[in-house]
């Protein structure tokens, strides 16, 4: 039924859930799995920030490198999550993108047949002003998705 699952994390307990959830059904379907995470842009000050800042120190690279550190080092635990299960799972690392859009990406590049993801399942203002990822991956693939919760 679904050959490819791509399941999205973020490093939080519904995101794990989620993952439990995708291991699940990979394990039961035979399914290949590929763990994604997104880190989304950079909010880069133009011109120079140790310019602008007076200070020849600048921030942002060591700022990347913390936010790409961290974005692996949840793959990594994943993908050891998922071996624990018996499955061998491949894990895709979406830097500089807004995670929807990256995750859709990613689903469509890996040829996914199946989105795994969680959801807070938040209404009204908070999701008005929280947004949601899920909901955006809904709007904009034609991939089917299965939330969590």
């Amino acid at each position: 039924m679904y050959a490819h699952i791509l399941v999205a994390t973020d490093g939080s307990e519904l995101a794990a859930r989620a993952l439990d959830h995708a291991l699940g059904l990979a394990k039961a379907l035979g399914s290949r799995l590929t763990i994604v995470t997104v880190t989304e842009p950079a909010a880069l000050v133009g011109g120079g920030y140790a310019t602008i800042a007076g200070t020849a120190f600048d921030p942002v690279p060591e700022l990347l490198e913390a936010q790409e550190s961290a974005a692996r080092g949840l793959l990594d635990k994943a993908v050891q999550t998922a071996a624990a299960a018996g499955i061998d799972a491949k894990s895709v690392y979406v830097n500089d993108s807004f995670p929807a859009e990256g995750i859709i990406t990613t689903a469509v590049t890996s040829a996914a047949d199946l989105i795994v993801m969680g959801s807070h399942g938040r209404r009204g203002l908070g999701r008005l002003l929280l947004g949601s990822q899920t909901s955006n991956v809904l709007a904009h693939t034609s991939i089917p998705v299965l939330v969590t919760r």
